[in-house]
């Protein structure tokens, strides 16, 4: 089952993010459950973390208005994406591909300026550091409710060689975000070689058709009924494919 979260407000600067989901689960049928993993966008933590960056006062870099110019965006929006990546892959009109400080590459640096904020010309990054946020996230929802559950932070992400954004892991704790099945039988006996799950995008995807996209105003899904094996020590970013193993970049 994948359950939309009712109840959560509009997450500003400071909110107790945890505090405010444990009371949203409260108000469920069913409270949190072992082994259930909330999954919670990525924005709604930033919004906490105060993640913000008012555009009017970015000045840009000589840099910046280089880059601005091959891809027709305001200078400033790219000083801010650049401020968050650590090399450039791809410029095209309207777009700037970068590898992200957290290891990733994706549009913009994952900068994101939809269902912000009114009162200014404000845009969002992502969280400092996800796993850490997801890891936190996961102890207090734990403590509360006496249970072992987990925790996904997701992100939505285009892809190379496909249309259509869909929602990915940036953060995880408590369930294997790389599940490696490398040494398991497959139905008829095969021993797999080279089988490793990407599970915690998995289950940020599959929350997604839940958490939309645009005005649904639902962060935070519940993912009920997987059966995985818990860990303490999983990070979304065991998902980044090494530098030696890229073919694209």
């Amino acid at each position: 089952e994948i359950l939309g979260l009712a109840g959560i407000p509009l997450i500003q600067s400071g909110d107790d993010l945890a505090g405010l989901i444990i009371s949203a689960l409260e108000g469920q049928p069913l409270p949190l459950q072992d082994r259930d993993v909330i999954v919670v966008t990525s924005k709604v933590v930033s919004k906490a973390e105060d993640r913000w960056v008012n555009l009017d006062e970015v000045v840009p870099s000589g840099h910046a208005r280089e880059v601005a110019q091959q891809c027709g965006k305001d200078p400033r929006e790219v000083e801010v994406i650049l401020s968050e990546a650590t090399a450039i892959s791809r410029v095209r009109p309207g777009v700037i591909v970068t590898e992200h400080r957290l290891g990733f590459v994706s549009a913009n640096s994952g900068i994101d300026h939809s269902n912000t904020r009114l009162d200014g010309n404000w845009w969002l990054l992502l969280p400092l550091d996800p796993d850490t946020s997801a890891r936190t996230l996961r102890e207090r929802l734990n403590a509360h409710f006496g249970v072992t559950a987990a925790v996904v932070i997701s992100d939505s992400h285009g892809r190379p060689f496909r249309l259509g954004t869909v929602g990915v892991a940036v953060g995880a704790a408590g369930l294997p975000a790389l599940w490696d099945w490398r040494g398991q039988p497959d139905m008829f006996g095969y021993i797999l070689h080279a089988t490793e799950v990407g599970f915690a995008d998995e289950i940020a995807a599959a929350a997604g058709l839940v958490l939309g996209q645009a005005a649904e105003g639902v962060p935070v899904a519940v993912v009920r009924g997987l059966e995985y094996p818990a860990t303490e020590t999983t990070r979304a970013s065991d998902l980044h494919r090494p530098r030696q193993m890229d073919m694209y970049r």
